[in-house]
């Protein structure tokens, strides 16, 4: 069963509840996503990082449920 864009923008603010977050069906089939996330808690981190944060947030849903996601991070600029 695929995953929906609502539901893995739900579970990234549920995590990161700052944050601005842009998802899109890259395919359109519900498997392949791009997710754009910024958010103070990426502060200090690098990408690395900032991407296991979520990953982390998504619960151990990637390469289950959320067969891709194409992910950039970044803080807010001030």
């Amino acid at each position: 069963m695929p995953m929906d864009a609502r539901e893995i923008e739900r579970l990234i603010k549920a995590s990161f509840p700052d944050a601005d977050v842009s998802i899109r069906d890259l395919a359109g089939d519900g498997d392949h996503f791009a997710a754009h996330v910024v958010s103070s808690a990426f502060a200090g981190k690098s990408r690395v990082q900032q991407h296991q944060m979520v990953y982390e947030a998504l619960g151990g849903r990637m390469g289950g449920v959320l067969h891709a996601l194409a992910l950039t991070t970044s803080a807010p600029k001030d």
